[in-house]
């Protein structure tokens, strides 16, 4: 990694601000290859694995915050990691650690595993990534990320020491989806977070597919629940047929507010992930995040046990599982039946969790 851009990662570790980040339905790229409980300000491990075996390896998995997808990724990490101490016989003892979405306790989190002297670390989401990265820059402590969607957009290639799972947003599949629902679209809202690195990328996209379309966008950016509730209240307002939303971990924090606005209004709401869908959204495109905690959780092992030098920048994890929610299609009279012939579709109803 460059000097300017550590510096760069080390100032905003500082900073109180959050960059937050999902990942969704994935799509390939030439650079890489295919393959909950809430914590403490002090950083403090909010759950343990195994019993502390002398020799074991010492993971500490870092979630970027507590949040239903990062939750759920985390989760599937813990348990494919008991399974291979299972399977294997290799004590492996690891810790799990949350952010909660602030970059100073991230900062302390990785001065913190990295002065445990953990055989590696498992971050979960951009920002986490980015920090666990600086932190074992002098170590090079394994630094092997799960959900990183957009990793050349967060300074994560050409980094010996680092690996890991990418799901990258289809933006133009999902965009795919909105128009074959209802093909007389003609306006689309877009409602991001400046501060989510993962947006930068699916918010350009999105708008280069529907200027090649001619359809007419709004886009509102958020930053704290109440700004996503004003940015929602401002599309309906604007009259949009429809809102994509990429993978954005500040508007998913708020999805439960939102989704009934959107669905009073009768606009639907297409996003990055699942985790907004179970929260009221009407339909996304992405990965299966069990299964990507537990690709993550192979190849840290893998790379534990054969070490780093042929790795590659990055892990494509396989999506094309299309999630809709049942309750928001039928409050809103909206047929789906079209996704059928697009792939996998997984029905869902509106969950808090």
């Amino acid at each position: 990694m460059k000097k300017n851009t550590l510096k760069k990662l080390i100032s905003a570790a500082l900073s109180l601000a959050m960059a937050l980040s999902l990942c969704a339905c994935s799509s390939t790229s030439s650079s890489g290859s295919s393959a909950s409980s809430a914590g403490s300000s002090s950083g403090e491990p909010v759950e343990s694995g195994s019993t502390g075996e002398a020799g074991a390896y010492k993971i500490a998995i870092v979630k970027q915050m507590d949040h239903p997808s990062l939750d759920e990724i985390t989760n599937a990490i813990a348990t494919r990691l008991e399974k291979i101490k299972e399977e294997t016989g290799v004590a492996i003892d690891y810790e799990i650690y949350s952010g909660q979405g602030d970059e100073t306790v991230l900062n302390q989190i990785g001065a913190q595993v990295i002065a445990d002297g953990v055989s590696a670390i498992i971050p979960v989401a951009t920002t986490a990534a980015q920090l666990m990265t600086v932190a074992a820059e002098e170590t090079k402590t394994p630094v092997i990320y799960a959900a990183v969607s957009d990793p050349a957009q967060a300074d994560l290639l050409d980094i010996d020491y680092v690996t890991g799972t990418c799901d990258a947003l289809n933006t133009a599949f999902i965009l795919d989806m909105m128009l074959a629902q209802n093909p007389d679209t003609q306006k689309v809202g877009l409602l991001y977070s400046l501060s989510e690195p993962n947006s930068t990328t699916p918010i350009a996209e999105a708008k280069e597919y529907l200027d090649a379309k001619g359809i007419a966008y709004e886009e509102f950016t958020a930053n704290s629940d109440d700004e996503v509730v004003a940015a929602a209240g401002a599309l309906i307002a604007a009259g949009v047929d429809a809102v994509f939303t990429p993978t954005d971990n500040k508007i998913q924090s708020a999805e439960l507010a939102i989704a009934p606005d959107f669905i009073e209004a009768g606009i639907p709401h297409y996003a990055g992930a699942d985790s907004f869908v179970r929260n009221g959204a009407f339909a996304t495109c992405g990965v299966n995040y069990t299964n990507l905690g537990t690709e993550t959780a192979d190849l840290a092992y893998e790379m534990l046990t054969n070490g780093m030098a042929d790795k590659e920048d990055y892990y494509l994890s396989q999506g094309g599982i299309i999630t809709v929610n049942t309750e928001t299609a039928s409050a809103m009279g909206l047929d789906y039946s079209m996704f059928n012939d697009m792939g996998q579709v997984v029905e869902v109803t509106t969950t808090e969790d």
